[in-house]
């Protein structure tokens, strides 16, 4: 089976749950900004959750199936089809996602998986390295993507009336609350992170969101040494302008390193939008696990029960 992009939309990747294991060798995690987006839509398609999956910011693609498929979108709301759902596509059926009407990247994951050759482990693509996805580049009106077999039955999935509870989502937000640890270099900025309404700057991209509005003065003139970052991490560069590092991050910097975002809240900050704000709020190491442990529960949950949906009556 194969898919068929009539439309590339806006910047449209393959990604899967990243390269790991070489940022020793300075290769960016790459993989989806919104991890937890990522997993879920291929869950709701009987995929393992770490499967290849497209990747669209604010504008999605308009796509054509050559088979009956079954195929589910998360993330960002967006139009053309309905989010956190199975849905069954027919052969030749084209289905144009427009807009995303809340949140900025949308996730499509198809049953069967994107089937593309890895590069390093992983079929994600990262851009400024021309490395992985189709070509090492976002996708542009008339790239055919391979689709890997499926068990399941389209013309079933149809029939399902179902989607995943609101509730057992992230709390997504155009102006979220995300929870932090200190950096190393906290105390030399005082409370001011704290304090300050933050609002997401048009310069972003999926190395890093570049935030406006306070500026960040750093009592210390002392030079750094590079030293490792990683998604998450939050650098003050000469201008005081905050920058949230994402999935594309170098593997080292020599900013300051004022925080930490938490990797359950990392969902939210990938849905950000330009102009979106966002505000932070301290916690402990140990809080910050035991959150990442919830999260990991609550996902073993949801997981099972949609691998009882989708092998049972519920269909």
């Amino acid at each position: 089976m194969e898919i068929m992009l009539h439309r590339g939309g806006l910047q449209t990747t393959v990604q899967d749950l990243g390269r790991r294991g070489h940022r020793a060798s300075g290769v960016p995690l790459s993989g989806a900004m919104d991890a937890f987006a990522l997993r879920l839509a291929n869950a709701l398609v009987g995929n393992a959750e770490g499967a290849a999956a497209l990747e669209f910011t604010l504008t999605g693609p308009e796509i054509e199936f050559s088979a009956d498929a079954v195929v589910a979108i998360g993330g960002a709301d967006c139009e053309g089809l309905p989010s956190w759902k199975p849905l069954a596509m027919r052969a030749g059926e084209r289905v144009k996602l427009g807009a995303c009407t809340r949140g900025a990247r949308g996730y499509l994951a198809v049953a069967g998986g994107i089937d593309i050759a890895p590069v390093l482990g992983s079929r994600s693509t990262y851009l400024r390295a021309g490395l992985g996805g189709h070509e090492g580049r976002a996708l542009r009106d008339g790239d055919v993507l391979r689709i890997g077999a499926s068990t399941h039955d389209p013309a079933v999935v149809g029939r399902a009336t179902w989607r995943v509870d609101p509730r057992a989502l992230p709390p997504y937000s155009p102006s979220p609350h995300v929870r932090i640890v200190r950096g190393a270099q906290a105390d030399e900025f005082g409370d001011a992170l704290a304090r300050a309404v933050f609002s997401i700057s048009p310069q972003s991209d999926r190395m890093g969101l570049r935030l406006t509005g306070a500026t960040l003065a750093r009592t210390n003139e002392v030079e750094l040494l590079s030293s490792a970052v990683a998604p998450g991490t939050v650098q003050v560069p000469p201008d005081g302008k905050p920058v949230i590092l994402m999935a594309d991050a170098q593997t080292i910097g020599g900013y300051p390193q004022v925080a930490h975002a938490i990797a359950v809240d990392l969902p939210l900050v990938a849905q950000l939008r330009p102009g979106d704000t966002l505000q932070f709020v301290e916690v402990s190491l140990a809080e910050a696990q035991r959150l990442a442990q919830a999260r990991e529960r609550e996902w073993a949950i949801l997981r099972q029960g949609l691998a009882q949906k989708l092998g049972g009556a519920g269909w």
